[in-house]
């Protein structure tokens, strides 16, 4: 009995230790004589409240092994965007009215509801290409790239990385480096920032449609075995990102200084423009990221816990905080339930603005995005896994993810501080997943 729980150990550990250096288990040298496939298929929704953005997502992950441990793995990924995303304007006591981003109809905002966009429509289709190989009997390299393509969003990148085990396989580091430049077409154009939404068919501000983001990430890692039970894991990262960084379908209101009142504008006709005064927003070209990530998985017995946090801070002056436990409990030979939860933190970037001020002097930059704005969010729920008769592993997860704003009290403005400029978020996550070898 000793020889089967010490194999079921260095089993467990085995495949903590490919999850934790982001590979999957490779079957075993001796068993690779013939090749092999494996399919690994997920079908994922997620919904916000409120009518907000949808997702319904379509994933498939094919690898071909080969002797050696050479892999082959390639993914698609389809996702349905529908729903209605905050364009950054601010609540009002009356009706407010906004020009489409395509510049060429309008929509009205009913009294004190949050302004919602809600021609928040698209499908991105996205593939990823992966060869991994041993070199050598203690490293290992692998290269691929990426792309995706959206209605107005183009990414195309490139990626590798090169790890090497020492300590008798129980010490790895790693490396790895990834580029990527995006292309970004949006709908009417991408206006200048600052630039007032114009009435309908006025496209003046918009001089330029296509513009371009380069992304550079660099990692390093190190992975070890502590004991039969216990894999750490720690990660450095950067993240450099330059060119256009702006959302060209965000917007601020410009208020008034005294009643934080969104200034009113004069609109030759019902429909014909903006109700109000609203400038699109505006974000250094520039970004650095840092990040550190630590992860421990432990086996006790036939059950997993794993523990991750990551700490991430950039020149945005945004600090986040992520705390990540998942604990697989084994039912029977062929089931098993996964508890997860996760907390997340971040503090506003340095030109988070909720609105601006009527006369004041512009900022150099300003955005009004929620998702640049101090909040906390947990993601809670339950995976069950289990083994059809083929002895192919289908799961079920489902989550709840509950996200909590605030702003900072010295930009609230008169008549703002009696009203909800942060609301909760809620969303269901429901994903299906079936993996199955041939």
């Amino acid at each position: 009995m000793a020889v089967t729980k010490d194999k079921s150990i260095s089993a467990a550990l085995a495949t903590a230790s490919c999850a934790l250096l982001g590979t999957g288990v490779t079957t075993a040298v001796d068993a690779q004589e013939v090749p092999k496939w494996d399919f690994n298929t997920s079908l994922l929704y997620y919904g916000e409240d409120e009518s907000r953005v949808q997702d319904l997502s379509l994933r498939a992950i094919v690898r071909r092994l080969f002797v050696d441990d050479r892999s082959l793995t390639v993914s698609l990924t389809v996702d349905s965007l529908t729903g209605a995303t905050p364009s950054g304007a601010i609540r009002q006591d009356v009706p407010q009215t906004f020009t489409r981003p395509s510049g060429n109809a309008a929509y009205v905002v009913p009294a004190g509801v949050l302004p919602l966009d809600d021609t928040f429509l698209d499908t991105r289709v996205a593939l990823t290409g992966n060869w991994q190989q041993p070199i050598g009997e203690t490293s290992q390299v692998n290269f691929g790239f990426s792309a995706s393509n959206e209605y107005d969003y183009f990414h195309l990148g490139l990626n590798g990385r090169f790890s090497k085990d020492f300590n008798q396989r129980n010490t790895t580091l790693s490396a790895g480096i990834s580029i990527a430049q995006d292309e970004f077409d949006p709908e009417g154009g991408a206006p200048i920032p600052f630039t007032s939404m114009l009435d309908i068919g006025d496209t003046s501000n918009r001089p330029q449609s296509q513009r371009d983001k380069d992304v550079l990430d660099v990692i390093l890692g190190v992975t070890q075995v502590v004991s039969r039970k216990l894999v750490l894991q720690a990660n450095y990262s950067y993240a450099s990102e330059s060119g256009y960084l702006n959302n060209p379908y965000k917007v601020l209101s410009i208020v008034d200084g005294t009643t934080g009142d969104t200034i009113q504008r004069v609109a030759p006709g019902p429909l014909s423009g903006p109700s109000h005064e609203f400038v699109f927003e505006g974000r250094p070209d520039d970004r650095a990221k840092h990040s550190l990530y630590t992860q421990a998985k432990y086996y006790m017995d036939g059950k997993v816990l794993d523990a991750s946090y990551r700490y991430m801070t950039d020149d945005w002056d945004i600090d986040s905080h992520t705390l990540d436990v998942r604990y697989r409990w084994p039912l029977s030979d062929d089931k098993y339930l996964e508890p997860h939860l996760r907390w997340y933190s971040q503090s506003e970037a340095n030109f988070y603005r909720l609105s601006l001020v009527d006369g004041a002097p512009l900022p150099a930059f300003a955005s009004s995005d929620y998702r640049l704005g101090k909040f906390d969010a947990i993601t809670a729920g339950l995976k069950f896994g289990w083994k059809n008769r083929n002895d192919n592993d289908m799961s079920l997860r489902i989550e709840w993810y509950q996200q909590m704003g605030s702003i900072p009290a010295g930009q609230l403005i008169g008549k703002q501080s009696l009203r909800d400029n942060y609301p909760d978020l809620n969303a269901l996550i429901v994903q299906f997943s079936y993996r199955f070898s041939k």
